[in-house]
């Protein structure tokens, strides 16, 4: 099911024994644009360590409670590797984070999860085929430092990222959510990771290869609504574009 990332910010986070804290922000890597840690605030509770959740722990999504639950204790969670507040989001901390919780690495096979599909409550079927090379060193990057990059179209810039849109059947990132601010007022679209053709992490800037009139002609998004499949085949269909369901109807 698709989800804001704002709006799962804040979801309390529901350990075996009781709640570790809420939702604060998500990493992902800039290759697969999935996520691959939920960052926690624990408040009080773990101070100066930066406790992250990977998806393989998550077994439900409570929408009407804000709840999601994880197949952790607390104690688990207290004992795992420690990652500082300040530092970043190193190799090395990875491999000891997924050892010491007995996962297989997600980076060391041909799907987006491993070697085969996997899935949170279901782990038979997560992930989309993709040619992979075992060696990737991922670049982690926060749904809170990428918010507010500059999208630039071939003839102009459109607007900035405001949000992410993130499929939590497999958490990959379906849709950035841009707004277009003073170019088109009161409106906002949704690109694919996909349609990006390049990232410059210096400039704060995302290229799409696409001509401003060509997005403002695309579907128009209400952003208090969630696309339905319906409105992502238009919006797939206007960028000639074959739908991300397809590629992983075929996988499995």
């Amino acid at each position: 099911m698709l989800s804001k990332a704002k709006d799962l910010k804040g979801y309390k986070l529901n350990s075996l024994d009781g709640d570790i804290g809420s939702v604060q922000e998500f990493y992902f890597d800039d290759k697969y644009w999935t996520v691959r840690y939920l960052v926690a605030n624990t408040g009080s509770w773990l101070t100066g360590k930066q406790v992250l959740i990977s998806p393989f722990a998550l077994v439900s999504i409570d929408r009407e409670g804000k709840n999601i639950g994880i197949d952790l204790s607390k104690k688990q969670i207290e004992k795992s590797p420690a990652l500082d507040t300040d530092k970043p989001i190193s190799r090395q901390f990875e491999d000891d984070y997924y050892n010491y919780y007995a996962w297989p690495s997600y980076w060391a096979g041909p799907y987006d999860w491993e070697s085969r599909p996997y899935n949170p409550g279901e782990r038979e079927r997560w992930g989309k085929f993709i040619q992979g090379d075992k060696a990737w060193n991922p670049h982690l990057r926060s749904t809170h430092a990428v918010t507010g990059y500059h999208i630039q179209a071939i003839d102009g810039e459109i607007g900035h990222v405001e949000d992410f849109i993130i499929d939590d059947d497999n958490w990959a990132i379906r849709y950035l959510v841009i707004n277009t601010g003073n170019w088109w007022p009161g409106r906002k679209v949704l690109i694919s990771p996909y349609w990006i053709d390049r990232i410059s992490w210096t400039e704060s800037k995302v290229y799409i290869n696409h001509t401003r009139e060509t997005i403002k002609q695309s579907p128009q998004y209400m952003d208090d609504v969630l696309p339905t499949r319906d409105f992502e085949t238009r919006l797939h269909g206007h960028f000639n574009r074959q739908g991300y369901w397809m590629d992983e109807l075929a996988v499995r």
